[in-house]
């Protein structure tokens, strides 16, 4: 835990608030940029992004680890509106006390999947007793604090033609993510407008 609460502590930091959200940029002393948004209101991060440079476009992306992400706009800043093609989609979520996942447009029974903690690769693995599906979760917020994944800690339930993964978060993850909303309170919000189009929105 030590190292990366270290190395979001030292990074360069600003922030706006933005109705019930606190949004809060880091710039890391490795060179990269990382946005996380607070609810105010519980103290849940509710978003994590990070910065991806492009070669060759000057158009900032970014990389959304936790949130919905962002709709695709066209030139002129409308949505594109496209027909869905029924793939499954995978986002992520975060609670008080769960790392969550939805699986989107998964309309098997919830007795044909089955979700492991991969010990050795760091990841839930997701499977389905038909092999119409498969696919490995990444849990960068245990991996950055080496924490070891436990398959007891592991739940899902299905509806809606959706797969709801959930992570019971350790006591580690817990104890770091107090400490850091503890720094994440101290930083002083600066004005919207000065600063509101440097954060991914």
């Amino acid at each position: 835990m030590t190292d990366w609460l270290s190395l979001l502590k030292t990074a360069k930091k600003s922030s706006i608030i933005d109705k019930n959200l606190k949004k809060v940029r880091y710039e890391l002393n490795t060179g990269q940029e990382l946005v996380e948004e607070y609810n105010m209101d519980t103290g849940v991060l509710t978003r994590r992004a990070w910065k991806c440079t492009g070669q060759f476009s000057n158009q900032e992306k970014w990389d959304i680890e936790i949130g919905e992400p962002e709709p695709n706009y066209d030139s002129k800043g409308d949505d594109v509106i496209r027909e869905s093609s029924g793939q499954p989609t995978v986002s992520r979520r975060n609670t008080k006390t769960n790392l969550e996942w939805r699986i989107r447009n998964l309309p098997y029974p919830v007795n044909t999947y089955t979700v492991t903690a991969d010990t050795d690769e760091h990841c839930l693995v997701v499977r389905t007793s038909n092999k119409k599906y498969f696919k490995k979760l990444p849990i960068p917020d245990l991996s950055r604090l080496n924490i070891m994944l436990e398959q007891a800690n592991v739940s899902f339930t299905h509806k809606f033609n959706t797969l709801i993964i959930a992570y019971q978060k350790p006591k580690q993850l817990l104890d770091f993510e107090r400490a850091l909303y503890e720094e994440i309170k101290n930083i002083e919000p600066q004005n919207q407008d000065a600063i509101g189009s440097n954060f991914c929105n």
